[in-house]
């Protein structure tokens, strides 16, 4: 390696953050490593037709979801989208219910009638995915308002991509989080894409993170593709809100490998877009650091990666076992 190389290397380590415990460092690898074996399941799964409706899968992403939940406690609120299930899991979610959701099986969080765009999660603190753009961004400030109210210095953190920059409930909800401090960390998880359409295409304003500055929320840019910059951004909002200081804003750049949906062909994508970003892969990007730090061989590593594999081979075989759900099951449910 030349000296110029090792160079680079040293200011790149020294502007990382540090690495948590081994403990805590390695749960957050394995949690992004649960989330993307349980992504890439579902895909398999609805490519051969055993998911009901559409599925949107969030690998890739599992930085900002993992970063952010790791910071927060069991009487937190979450609010989700569409591309929800690695926020519900990173919250405490069972990988079995999460599954036999999806998988439209009573033993599900919804009896199987829910499915993944209304995949909810009351006991964690999750108040559930939603197919409506920036849909969660009202529920999370009511939350908010709800926290602050009983003064236990709760907080509410909502999820939602680049395509909800240009809502206008958005900007409403900013605006009273702000006046009334509630304590709500807004968490835009931009892949560069709405849909099928590339950010720069429908959004104006060369920074994101101006949609939040311009309400005097403290906003700030993450790396949504490492997992511990998202924490660290995560930690600081998070005392925020504890403290009584009002909302925070992020914008964490991250990158879907998959299309808006299982079967989007990705046209709209350029292959060597998608390799670079891959190498940006958070999951890979934290294990190499481990390796390299020697808080964990590629051994240890490899065995957490089967131990997941192993988790959601056998949620699925769980969720197959169970029924699907009846029309009591769903008067019961809704009239208990």
């Amino acid at each position: 390696m030349s000296d110029s190389a090792k160079q680079k290397r040293k200011k790149a380590a020294a502007a990382a953050p540090p690495l948590p415990a081994a403990e805590q460092s390695l749960a957050l690898l394995r949690q992004m490593q649960l989330i993307r074996a349980f992504e890439e399941k579902l895909r398999s799964l609805f490519s051969a037709g055993l998911v009901p409706g559409l599925l949107h899968l969030c690998a890739g992403q599992e930085a900002v979801a993992v970063g952010v939940c790791s910071e927060l406690g069991a009487a937190d609120v979450i609010a989700s989208n569409h591309r929800g299930h690695g926020h519900c899991l990173a919250k405490g979610a069972s990988v079995n219910r999460t599954m036999a959701e999806v998988l439209g099986r009573r033993s599900g969080y919804g009896l199987g009638r829910s499915g993944t765009l209304h995949l909810f999660d009351s006991v964690n603190g999750n108040l559930g995915t939603n197919g409506i753009v920036g849909g969660g961004i009202p529920l999370a400030a009511g939350a908010a308002l709800s926290a602050k109210r009983r003064g236990r210095g709760e907080v509410a953190a909502c999820f939602f991509g680049d395509g909800a920059l240009n809502q206008g409930l958005m900007f409403e909800v900013l605006n009273m989080a702000a006046i009334w401090k509630l304590p709500a960390i807004f968490i835009c998880e931009n892949n560069g894409y709405g849909e099928f359409t590339a950010i720069e295409d429908v959004t104006a304003g060369l920074n994101p993170v101006a949609r939040g500055t311009v309400f005097d929320i403290p906003s700030e840019a993450v790396d949504g593709m490492d997992v511990l910059a998202v924490r660290e951004a995560a930690a600081r909002a998070v005392a925020r809100g504890r403290a009584g200081e009002g909302p925070s804003f992020l914008v964490c750049t991250t990158y879907r490998y998959g299309g808006h949906h299982v079967g989007d062909s990705q046209s709209y994508k350029d292959a060597e877009e998608v390799r670079e970003w891959k190498e940006k892969d958070p999951i890979l990007k934290l294990s190499r650091r481990l390796e390299a730090e020697g808080v964990a061989s590629a051994e240890r590593i490899a065995a957490l990666e089967a131990e997941v594999q192993a988790e959601v081979l056998a949620a699925v075989e769980a969720a197959n076992a169970e029924a699907l759900p009846t029309a009591d099951d769903l008067g019961r449910f809704l009239y208990a």
